[in-house]
């Protein structure tokens, strides 16, 4: 067999020598690690879930699968209801600064899944977020209208209506489930909105921002202010025809562009 030349010898000796010293070098097989893979899941979770919060995630699909026992241990925990009670408590601030003129114009906006009412028990069953979304699943677990209210979404609610804001109510939900979504609000403890807007048929296929930022211009044409929205998602409160003040809720589990 052919001897390497002296120059090559050298070469392969030192990459050798790099790959007892650092394991993570290979030859076309090393794995691109996550971004702070290397420390525990718990603190790579909580990081993640942040850059989810603050809109620095872009688009995603599921969550990791490694972050399903982190995120279950939060959602089911009290740090997530801690959360929303401080969000809640920041709007409720702001709501008392708006001077109310008495016209009925004076609006705040609210999303429904994941900001009135928690879907958690239909997500507990599908991993948290980890699985891919299925709309049929989702639709009958809608229909069924058993998910309860969000304490400090309930709270705000009612505080905001004893100020004197128009409530109303504007959701990714087809026109077709109104019906059980009024019944599941209600029993949920939520009442005397003003508008219920739901997609209608000209809506399928648009995304949530574009369909939301036409439903908030229609009010605005109609002489409603829009002071404050919260939703659960940026593509609740972002686009145009924007709040004066947008307060998004926690929600980990999912992505809707």
């Amino acid at each position: 067999m052919a001897s390497l030349p002296p120059r090559c010898l050298s070469f392969f000796v030192l990459f050798l020598f790099a790959l007892l010293i650092n394991p993570a070098i290979s030859l076309r097989t090393s794995v691109i690690k996550l971004p702070g893979s290397d420390g525990s899941a718990d603190t790579f979770c909580s990081s993640w879930r942040l850059a989810v919060e603050t809109n620095n995630a872009g688009t995603w699909n599921v969550i990791p699968s490694m972050c399903v026992d982190s995120f279950a241990e939060y959602l089911n925990g009290d740090q997530y209801g801690s959360d929303y009670d401080v969000i809640a408590d920041y709007a409720l601030a702001f709501a008392k600064t708006v001077q109310i003129s008495g016209d009925g114009k004076d609006v705040w906006i609210f999303d429904i899944d994941e900001t009135l009412l928690t879907n958690i028990d239909y997500y507990r069953a599908h991993g948290y977020g980890s699985e891919a979304f299925e709309s049929n699943s989702f639709n009958e677990w809608v229909v069924q209208g058993t998910a309860p209210a969000f304490d400090a979404s309930l709270r705000l609610y009612n505080a905001l209506k004893k100020l004197g804001f128009t409530i109303i109510l504007l959701t990714g939900r087809d026109e077709d489930q109104r019906s059980c979504t009024e019944t599941n609000l209600r029993d949920a403890g939520y009442s005397d909105w003003e508008r219920l807007l739901l997609r209608g048929p000209e809506d399928q296929g648009k995304s949530a921002t574009k369909y939301k930022s036409e439903q908030r211009s229609k009010l605005i044409e109609k002489g409603f202010k829009i002071h404050g929205n919260t939703g659960d998602q940026w593509s609740d409160l972002l686009g145009f025809a924007v709040a004066d003040r947008s307060f998004k809720v926690p929600n980990p589990m999912y992505y809707i562009p």
